[in-house]
């Protein structure tokens, strides 16, 4: 499916609140409610759109603490470990990446105990390396349109 200028403009409106109505989406970008009706409903057929969420604070749901975690795997701890992580509640990102380590996790925690915890967990299956955030420099930036060059 081609995605025009018209639908970009309707994913960033999405992006930034997906309960917005699609009469405000119509008014923002100047189509009609069934116009914006009809091009979300087949972005989501496409499976450009893929769901609708809430964006929760983690801070305000009382985990303070946020730490970026990489993992070497020890050599055939890999596979386990994929198999694992889904149950680490801690873990709201996980990505395999190149490089000299094999994953990248962001994790959210109550404080320095809870983290102690999942490490000790982690480090049955390799070898980690924790970097604390201090703040969130992007948060959630909606994708945009590709910049033509």
């Amino acid at each position: 499916m081609h995605i025009d200028n018209l639908n970009w403009a309707i994913l960033e409106e999405l992006q930034k609140n997906a309960r917005i109505s699609f009469s405000e989406i119509g008014r923002k970008v100047g189509l009609t409610s069934p116009a914006v009706t009809e091009r979300v409903k087949k972005m989501e057929d496409a499976g450009i759109i893929q769901s609708y969420r809430a964006h929760l604070s983690h801070q305000k749901s009382g985990y303070q603490l946020r730490a970026i975690i990489t993992l070497r795997a020890f050599t055939g701890r890999l596979k386990a470990f994929l198999e694992t992580v889904r149950t680490f509640k801690e873990v709201i990102n996980c990505y395999r990446i190149t490089g000299n380590e094999n994953i990248i996790m962001e994790v959210v925690l109550h404080d320095q105990v809870h983290l102690e915890k999942l490490i000790d967990q982690l480090i049955t299956y390799g070898e980690t390396r924790t970097h604390i955030v201090l703040s969130n420099v992007i948060e959630d930036a909606p994708i945009r349109q590709k910049i033509q060059s």
